[in-house]
């Protein structure tokens, strides 16, 4: 017996029973009014890739249209009746999902870098508007991350998310805590007074209770007066008609203010109560809709809340520029920190492209350059010097990233075969042209990148849209034909017995992948076990002694083992002393989770080979039992097997970060009693005394099997996510067939003809072969003439 599918379909018909008075329009807006809409979409690309926009954009609004239609056709032809057959269900829940699906999920390319790199001035360059975002001056700037991003506003608008009033009492407490002192400090009071944690605990408070907060308690401050006035929505908006107008709005609130001489705060912000900013744009010629530029500092955040945002936002980049200007690009620690952590986001997050942008590489000192370059080619110049200074960057940058990602990704991963790894800008000279042209700033390089992602994004979006509308066609179609069922138990019967033997070898092959992830944790879990005391040793040992790092420990112990600060390094003792499992486990890890060619240790290539096997099956069982009459049925399971396996992916990349991050978890949570025994101890001695409580802790844990039972926890979250994928397979495919079997369930029913609507689907599945031939082709013609015309340099935009 077939159970009803839950969906929003009974609502969705009774919304109808309501308002059904047969306008067939309710999905249609004016011709001219939409025409005008999607002609200004396309500004921000040239005219070949234009065209190519415009086509796939039709192709997908004309298939809304019809999926539209073909929904109300079947919401009128059912909304009087009192029961409706499951399949009837299924297909108008289908519909109406599809209806209802984005045109297309944003691209976040996330500008990771730490203060002063020159991320802010360089998101200015792109969106071709100076002075936007505040740059590198007198003050410290962005202390927030920030999105930038083009849409249907007519102006400029800004909306900065706030703590609710429970994060904030959350880091009220801990920076309490963190400048708690008794009177009983003797001699470590001018050691730990005046370090970066308690300078920044002191600023927060100051900035928002006023002068003297920092020596109040908790408790007073929950009754104090903020200086700022907080909206109860915890969400202030800013609009603008002018893209200068509405940056000195939003100026106080992404730039941490200096303070006067005096040390106090010139002015009354509400700055520690910023989560993030996001920034939208009216359309521009250059950035095109449906792509977000994230502005991320490069260490996180001190506050729980702002620092798992901080993670988590990295992890939904699909592209992370790794910033760094020209002088920090040598030997800085800030820079390799930078660049393993973009690294881990291809692990654990969506990340897909990696590339190192080196800013202000204007900047030469010629007569040391030349002296240094001595028996090289001749230089005559400052521009020479700079391009040739460049074009060596590229190289030697390149070779180290690519060396340092092979360590870590799988040697076939798309990133490493990629030829842009670094780029090399200068927002000075793209602004104030003296040495280069427009082009050699390498600014439009990097929007040409933009539009190019989004363009191919588009493109797999609107086929795989298509497919999936198409199939569907072929089943609501396929509902009033009554030919030839009597032999249809029988084929169905057949299918459901192939499938379920396939869904078992699918099984043991997700068995066998995740089969390759042991034996390189087991050999990280005995790295870590003889590297954890040296390793820590090197995190609680500073070359000065003590000095200004009492309560960064202080800081460390009250947030788990993790301190992020908005000027120093990230330190995360948890990640430390895990890393010997990581170095062992990347590529493995990396292996099983990327696209490719099926192998041994690959999950999505035997899910895709999975699906292979059963299109080809149907194909087969087609044309051995005649289902000359029932080709739709045929074509719909293939179509629709798609769909549901190619939903798959974004479930399996949502459960990734949980694996991978497991480890680290797992540590934490073990050692999480040492952490809140060493943050409660104060007096003399205090730093040494949390050293020596955490260096005990971490030694009794690891002698409790605490490496151990991360291994066993990250095994545990593989297994799951292979119960997930299972489950996901067996109550889909299932639930499919036996929609698609006539067989008892009243799936065949007399619905409005749809016929038009399925010829019209049909030839735009057909006309998606076609919009890629053409779009092949433009590119081709334009490469040409690019390469026949003769180089001169771009006129500068003033």
């Amino acid at each position: 017996m077939q159970d009803s599918i839950p969906g929003p379909c009974d609502h969705a018909l009774s919304q109808s029973r309501l308002s059904h008075s047969g306008d067939d329009d309710v999905f249609k807006e004016p011709m001219r009014k939409r025409r005008r809409s999607l002609d200004q979409r396309f500004r921000a690309f040239p005219p070949v890739e234009q065209s190519a926009f415009k086509e796939y954009e039709k192709l997908e609004s004309r298939t809304r249209r019809v999926l539209s239609n073909t929904y109300q056709k079947l919401i009128q032809s059912v909304f009087l009746d009192d029961s409706i057959p499951n399949g009837v269900k299924y297909l108008i829940n289908r519909l109406l999902a599809l209806i209802e699906k984005p045109s297309l999920d944003p691209i976040y390319i996330g500008l990771f870098g730490s203060t002063g790199a020159g991320k802010s001035s360089l998101i200015n360059a792109i969106i071709q508007q100076a002075m936007f975002l505040p740059v590198s001056g007198e003050s410290i700037c962005t202390s927030c991350i920030v999105q930038v991003s083009s849409g249907c506003c007519e102006q400029y608008e800004a909306k900065i998310h706030l703590l609710s009033d429970q994060e904030w009492k959350e880091e009220l407490k801990n920076l309490t805590k963190l400048l708690h002192r008794t009177e009983d400090l003797g001699e470590e009071v001018d050691t730990w007074d005046r370090d970066d944690a308690v300078e920044e605990a002191i600023w927060k408070l100051q900035m928002f209770y006023g002068n003297g907060a920092e020596r109040k308690s908790y408790e007073e401050l929950l009754r104090a007066k903020p200086k700022g006035k907080i909206p109860t929505s915890r969400i202030i908006t800013l609009k603008a008609e002018e893209a200068e107008e509405l940056s000195v709005k939003l100026d106080p609130y992404i730039r941490t203010q200096r303070r006067d001489l005096a040390g106090e705060p010139t002015e009354t912000q509400i700055w520690p109560l910023i989560k993030h900013v996001e920034v939208t744009l009216p359309r521009s010629e250059l950035i095109p809709e449906g792509v977000v530029l994230v502005d991320i500092p490069g260490t996180g955040d001190f506050n729980s809340k702002r620092d798992e945002m901080w993670k988590k936002t990295i992890d939904k980049c699909s592209v992370i520029w790794v910033i760094s200007d020209i002088e920090r690009i040598s030997g800085g620690r800030a820079h390799e920190d930078l660049l393993n952590e973009s690294i881990k986001a291809c692990q654990r997050g969506f990340c897909r492209d990696i590339a190192l942008v080196v800013t202000k590489t204007d900047k030469l000192h010629l007569p040391e350059y030349l002296r240094y370059q001595a028996g090289l080619q001749a230089i005559s110049s400052q521009r020479e010097a700079v391009l040739e200074r460049n074009d060596l960057i590229k190289l030697q940058r390149s070779r180290i990233l690519k060396e340092k990602l092979k360590r870590k990704l799988p040697t076939d991963s798309k990133v490493l075969k990629t030829s842009d790894l670094v780029y090399t800008v200068s927002a000075q000279e793209y602004w104030q042209p003296a040495l280069l042209t427009e082009e050699e700033t390498e600014i439009p390089r990097l929007r040409g990148y933009i539009r190019k992602r989004l363009l191919d994004k588009k493109k797999r979006m609107v086929t795989k849209y298509v497919t999936e509308a198409f199939g569907l066609l072929l089943l609501t179609d396929s509902f009033n034909c009554m030919e030839h069922l009597p032999n249809e138990y029988l084929h169905m019967s057949g299918l459901r017995r192939f499938v379920e033997e396939k869904i078992q070898l699918l099984e043991k092959a997700i068995d066998q992948c995740f089969s390759h992830i042991e034996q390189p944790l087991k050999e990280g879990v005995r790295n870590a076990r003889t590297s954890y005391r040296r390793i820590l040793g090197a995190c609680l040992v500073r070359s000065r002694g003590n000095q200004g790092f009492h309560q960064t420990l202080k800081a460390v112990c009250l947030k788990n083992g993790i301190y992020a600060s908005r000027t120093l390094a990230r330190i995360d003792l948890n990640e430390a002393i895990t890393q010997p499992i990581y170095d062992q486990i990347d590529p493995v890890f990396g292996g099983i989770f990327r696209a490719g060619k099926p192998t041994g240790s690959t999950l999505l290539p035997h899910i895709e080979a999975f699906k292979h096997t059963l299109q080809e099956k149907m194909m087969e069982m087609g044309v051995r039992n005649g289902w000359k009459y029932d080709s739709y049925k045929k074509s719909f399971l293939i179509q629709e097997i798609s769909a549901i396996l190619g939903g798959l992916e974004d479930y399996i990349f949502r459960k990734k970060r949980k694996i991978y991050e497991s480890l680290t978890t797992s540590v934490q949570n073990d050692l999480k009693p040492c952490y809140e025994e060493a943050a409660q101890i104060t007096g003399k001695k205090a730093c040494e005394r949390m050293k020596d409580v955490i260096r005990r802790g971490v030694d009794r844990q690891v002698a409790e099997g605490m490496f151990e039972r991360a291994q066993e926890r990250m095994q545990h979250q593989f297994q799951q996510l292979k119960n997930g994928i299972s489950e996901k397979v067996k109550g889909s495919i299932t639930t499919m067939l036996t929609l698609a079997s006539s067989q008892g369930d009243g799936l065949y029913k007399e619905l409005a003809d749809v016929k038009s609507e399925y010829k019209e689907m049909e030839k735009l599945h057909r006309s998606l072969r076609e919009v890629a031939e053409n779009a092949v082709l433009r590119r081709g013609m334009q490469d040409f003439l690019l390469k026949m015309s003769p180089s001169k340099a771009v006129p500068h935009k003033e």
